[in-house]
């Protein structure tokens, strides 16, 4: 079961664990450039889409955000974010404190998520705590089954599946995948071996940062 809990401080403690939200003020072109990629996005006709990074350098969740905020913007409906990766979760601070002390947000083996909303639309579904060494499969499959209802459209943060098969699982539970490399540094073999990795009918292309 996902818990629904709100903040008025959730932006701050994104911005402290180094997630910044683009206004229109600041950087016009990077939002831009994010409702654009949205549109794709949303006219792809995925609805679980997981996010893959090129490399073990690149961090996920600060795009996540961008696009899933962009998605609701020009959708209109409730997007979530799931950080997947439950051997190094990045935002579980963002569940944080209400989590560990049996607030609210879900913290029990009956739901592996908790779930936080930013600005009203896009909810982060964040593990409270690192799990254990494959637990990620089978969590992950119990939030994105219960998300398919509550959601217009999912993005899953692929980084933590390393394991031999663990990648695989979670990639079969999406329904496409963007690729998140880094203009200058990714290099193109490792975007080409993702390319031949990947299904075909669930390659989306891929994203550059920077």
């Amino acid at each position: 079961m996902l818990a629904r809990v709100e903040s008025d401080d959730d932006g701050a403690r994104l911005e402290a664990i180094g997630i910044r939200v683009v206004v229109d003020e600041e950087h016009p072109e990077i939002r831009a450039e994010c409702i654009r990629i949205a549109r794709r996005l949303r006219h792809s006709g995925c609805k679980i889409i997981g996010l893959l990074p090129a490399s073990s350098d690149i961090g996920v969740p600060p795009i996540a955000v961008q696009l899933g905020l962009a998605l609701a913007e020009v959708s209109g409906a409730t997007i979530a974010f799931v950080d997947a990766n439950l051997r190094w979760p990045a935002i579980s601070e963002i569940a944080g404190g209400d989590a560990a002390s049996g607030g609210d947000a879900a913290s029990s083996d009956e739901a592996a998520f908790a779930t936080r909303w930013l600005r009203g639309s896009l909810a982060l579904l964040t593990p409270p705590r690192a799990g254990d060494a494959g637990a990620g499969v089978p969590h992950l499959a119990r939030v994105i089954r219960e998300g398919s209802e509550l959601f217009a459209q999912v993005l899953v943060d692929l980084t933590g599946f390393k394991k031999l098969g663990e990648h695989l699982a979670a990639i079969e539970m999406v329904d496409g995948v963007l690729v998140i490399g880094r203009a200058g540094r990714t290099r193109e073999d490792e975007l080409l071996r993702l390319n031949h990795e990947l299904p075909r009918a669930r390659n989306l292309g891929v994203l550059l940062l920077g």
